[in-house]
């Protein structure tokens, strides 16, 4: 029997989200209880918020928008790659070394990040593991179609945009904030699918990891 693991955070007010970015309102604006006829929400947040999809036009003027992604990228076989939690930042070396598998188009990164995760820390950790430009490069390269990781950015912090024109330019799908603290190294089948926002930079998405 296939295993599913739901790699995606939930989103709840109390979330951390990045830094500047409007924290999340999810809020019923009808209630039953006061009559309503149904209860009815809203929610108010980022683009970017907890485990989301970055498109070209993040960074890339005239780049794609979320809703111009091709579904083969965001569906279809990846390599989840568990790397030592000495590991601060994955550079091209780390890429190397990394046992990514020949000819495989999507990698999601487990780091210590995952452990944010685990313990349900509210706030935002600026001392996340990202990629460097050298190995965003490296994976490039590499020939890969997405790339993700376990934080709310694949760049270290402060450092956003050269790693992701680097990856987004080279025609590489960015999905951050995914949740692999339940989820050992392996191969997998992803399903990633991006809320269909028309001309955005980015979107929530809900993803999935199934195993044989």
């Amino acid at each position: 029997m296939r295993k599913i693991y739901d790699i995606s955070l939930t989103i709840t007010p109390d979330m951390p989200v990045w830094p500047g970015d409007p924290t999340v309102i999810l809020e019923r604006i009808a209630k039953i209880e006061n009559g309503a006829n149904a209860n009815i929400s809203r929610v108010t947040l980022s683009v970017h918020t907890g485990t989301h999809v970055d498109s070209p036009y993040h960074f890339l003027p005239g780049g794609k928008a979320v809703d111009q992604l091709g579904l083969e990228v965001l569906v279809g076989e990846t390599q989840v790659v568990q790397l030592p939690d000495s590991i601060k930042v994955i550079s091209d070396d780390v890429v190397h070394d990394a046992g990514i598998r020949e000819g495989i188009r999507r990698v999601l990164f487990k780091t210590r990040n995952s452990e944010y995760w685990s313990r349900r820390l509210p706030t935002f950790q600026k001392n996340f593991v990202g990629i460097s430009v050298d190995g965003a490069d490296a994976l490039v390269d590499r020939g890969l179609w997405l790339v993700g990781i376990d934080y709310l950015s694949i760049a270290p912090f402060k450092q956003s945009r050269p790693t992701h024109e680097v990856l987004l330019r080279g025609g590489v799908v960015v999905v951050e904030g995914v949740d692999l603290s339940r989820v050992t190294p392996g191969m997998y089948e992803l399903v990633c699918l991006p809320l269909k926002l028309g001309g955005s930079d980015g979107a929530p998405a809900r993803a999935i990891l199934i195993a044989d």
